[in-house]
């Protein structure tokens, strides 16, 4: 069996890769592995999902696993997967699910789980679960009568969510005109809704999901109409969330994207609530002037893997009060376990409105070395270890860069991708070795 877990949950196509039958062992073997060492005596799971046709299907699949171990759900129906990790935690749940495929299209959809903490599971816990379903051997207790599991409808709790977000905003931000692409997805109802009781005025764009539009030309992965309405409106900023909001991109007046280094650099410039923060988390992928730019402000700099668990491990490592991802996934620790689009736009808001000046303002004060970044699309992942070509013009490259640059060559962890990430100085010197890296890999793909 290939592996299920890639670096956010199980992904594939719904009804095809990622089937009903898939999610019914999912939900009964994940629940148990999750819940067998925990104490904790509420016997219940919260599940969400995103805006796509197929959630329906495995969230009822899910469902009936989870029941048939004799564990009641608790189902709050569309909603952001930070959501779900903030009431799960809460609410003091046994666990949490989250049904979506993030900025993936709308055939796909995944599984993520979370743990009574509100944390994504470890590697351990992710193939403790794969070992049971490939062997088949499923001997888990199957409870009948009155102790099988009961689905419900708890989409009332989301509102204790709410009353967070708006509790965090200790002052009116009432003078910025913000954009907000919410992706036609899970955060579609939720971003307007919390903006309107802040009294943040705001134009919402994609907000209409129809089970096959979410992140269709639209959101953190295609920011144009962004632009488009940033420009047309004269609004001082724009947020583009994904699919299951648990990241964002923003956009300043002159619609150039702000990222999720500028975002960790504005904020832990401006937040008073970061003032005593000592350490900064981002990942491998983060740009070479940002960890620079933080150092320079006396904040120690540590890079984990490409994930916003492997960032969590390291913020709990460390006692870093932020940590995040360029691609958006930020997390303040002291507020949310995970990444939440929702929950950063409101802090960089307030990072704005507390240094006095424009978002472009800020974007420029983070001088940024130029980054090329070539995706691949290649099924055998692996042979960017083994290709002694491959091998050798990855070594090349980087010994020409030295210490004016960086290289890092790396399989998605959620598609059938290679991703090839060269940043220095010189922009047509990365350029030209991000090129060659790409061109041998492609040459050598089988």
């Amino acid at each position: 069996m290939n592996k299920l877990f890639g670096t956010d949950g199980v992904r594939g196509v719904a009804n095809s890769e990622l089937t009903p039958e898939l999610a019914f062992k999912l939900g009964r073997i994940g629940s148990y592995i999750i819940t067998k060492n925990n104490t904790n005596k509420n016997k219940f799971i919260i599940i969400g999902r995103d805006t796509r046709q197929s959630g329906d299907m495995l969230s009822a699949s899910i469902s009936a696993g989870i029941c048939s171990l004799g564990v009641d759900v608790w189902d709050i129906g569309i909603a952001p997967t930070p959501v779900i990790a903030w009431l799960v935690k809460n609410f003091k749940a046994q666990a949490g699910v989250v049904i979506s495929a993030s900025h993936n299209p709308a055939k796909d959809n995944g599984i993520k789980f979370f743990n009574h903490e509100g944390n994504k599971l470890a590697d351990e816990l992710e193939a403790e679960i794969e070992d049971i379903i490939a062997s088949n051997m499923d001997e888990l207790a199957r409870p009948t009568g009155e102790y099988v599991g009961r689905i419900e409808n708890k989409t009332d709790i989301v509102s204790s969510y709410i009353v967070f977000l708006e509790e965090l905003m200790s002052y009116p931000i009432d003078k910025l005109k913000v954009g907000i692409d919410t992706a036609n997805g899970a955060n579609y109802h939720l971003a307007s809704y919390v903006y309107e009781s802040l009294g943040i005025k705001h134009f919402v764009i994609n907000c209409n999901p129809d089970g096959k539009n979410i992140n269709n030309n639209c959101g953190s992965t295609h920011p144009e109409s962004l632009k488009k309405l940033i420009l047309n409106e004269g609004l001082d900023l724009g947020i583009a969330f994904d699919g299951d909001a648990d990241r964002l991109l923003a956009m300043d007046s002159q619609g150039r994207i702000v990222d999720g280094d500028e975002i960790i650099f504005i904020c832990s410039k401006y937040l008073p609530i970061l003032a005593d923060n000592k350490t900064i988390v981002a990942t491998v992928m983060s740009n070479l002037g940002f960890e620079q730019a933080m150092k320079a402000l006396g904040k120690e700099f540590i890079r984990a893997k490409v994930g916003d668990r492997y960032v969590s491990e390291q913020i709990a490592i460390s006692g870093a009060k932020i940590g995040g991802e360029q691609s958006g996934h930020i997390i303040f620790p002291e507020l949310n376990t995970t990444g939440d689009g929702l929950l950063n736009s409101l802090m960089l808001l307030q990072a704005i409105h507390r240094s006095g000046k424009s978002l472009a303002e800020l974007k420029d004060e983070l001088k940024l070395f130029p980054q090329i970044l070539i995706n691949i699309k290649i099924e055998n992942k692996d042979i960017i270890n083994t290709n002694p070509l491959i091998l050798s013009a990855i070594k090349k490259a980087t010994d020409e860069l030295g210490s004016d640059g960086r290289i890092l060559v790396r399989p998605s962890g959620t598609e059938p991708l290679v991703r090839v990430m060269v940043e220095g100085i010189n922009h047509e010197n990365i350029k030209l070795h991000a090129e060659n890296i790409a061109n041998t890999i492609k040459a050598h793909a089988k």
